[in-house]
């Protein structure tokens, strides 16, 4: 277990995305899934409630909705941590503080729970300052329907300004950070945000961990993305530069009998990050995530990774 800084919360080292849910996961395949992670130790649950708008024929909160079923249907909610976020529901957009309260609200009851233990700021909202923000926020974990902060898709200036106030003014200070962060994608994180969640003590949770897909190694080229669910999320991250990083994790893989997807996110943890965001669309996906918590790369198998992977920094 990972502790996550400033809290008592111990999480497994990998945080199960929720984007699946109600997507390419229906209710049974989903709760299949959720119950695996359980039983193989996981208990750390990411989700928002945004999730998944972009379905066609969906709304809002599908992930919400069926991670709220399964906690009434298995009576979990102490043993399990939830995260969701606010912000970037079309329906709810924004940061403002009547929308925020809504937003809340709606979460809960989707997800069947009086509290979530980390709330995300999903996307800033440049309309409303900083200060503003944080004073909401805080009235949030005052009121005890949120017991953590955290922020995802600011600027690291907006983000860094976040932190500083809050510390400044005595009010809750964000426990973590989700950064878009992978092989294939490490300047923003390393350069921007790294800075900010060390200073702060922050716990990191990276999303797009496996790069939609295109680090678990089943796509080596553009044609085996043609009509997949992710072929808009992924098909313009498969470059040749790319290609040679999935190259990289596919040896280090054979060389340790593990899936690609393993490697990928083991390399995050040696990197030092809490958490990664990894989700599973169904239970034979389950076990190359979990596998990484227990897979320990050596200083030579994370320097070849990370110089296949220097074009992306």
């Amino acid at each position: 277990m990972a502790r996550i800084p400033n809290t008592h919360l111990d999480v497994f080292p990998l945080n199960l995305g929720g984007n699946t849910f109600g997507w390419t996961s229906d209710r049974d395949a989903s709760f299949k899934v959720l119950d695996e992670f359980v039983a193989a130790g996981g208990n750390f649950i990411d989700t928002a409630d945004l999730y998944s708008v972009w379905a066609e024929g969906h709304e809002d909160g599908e992930s919400e909705k069926v991670i709220g079923e399964w906690l009434a249907a298995r009576g979990n909610r102490d043993q399990v941590i939830i995260a969701t976020k606010v912000g970037g529901l079309p329906t709810r957009p924004g940061l403002s503080e009547d929308n925020v309260e809504a937003a809340l609200d709606d979460s809960l009851k989707r997800l069947q729970t009086d509290h979530v233990d980390i709330y995300y700021a999903h996307y800033d909202d440049e309309n409303v300052t900083i200060i503003d923000q944080v004073r909401h926020a805080h009235s949030l974990v005052e009121s005890g329907r949120v017991k953590h902060l955290a922020l995802s898709n600011f600027s690291p200036e907006r983000m860094r300004e976040w932190f500083e106030t809050a510390k400044a003014e005595g009010l809750t200070v964000p426990v973590a950070i989700q950064p878009q962060y992978n092989l294939i994608h490490r300047k923003d994180y390393e350069q921007g945000y790294r800075p900010i969640a060390t200073e702060f003590n922050a716990a990191v949770f990276p999303f797009f961990a496996l790069a939609s897909g295109v680090l678990t190694g089943k796509y080596r080229s553009k044609a085996d993305i043609e009509g997949k669910a992710r072929q808009g999320f992924a098909e313009d991250l498969i470059t040749d530069e790319a290609l040679n990083v999935v190259n990289a994790v596919v040896e280090i893989a054979g060389v340790h009998s593990v899936e690609p997807a393993t490697i990928s996110l083991a390399w995050l943890l040696a990197k030092g990050v809490t958490a990664p965001v990894a989700s599973a669309s169904n239970v034979d996906q389950l076990p190359a995530l979990i596998a990484a918590a227990d897979l320990q790369l050596t200083n030579d198998e994370v320097q070849q990774l990370d110089t296949a992977s220097k074009a992306f920094t």
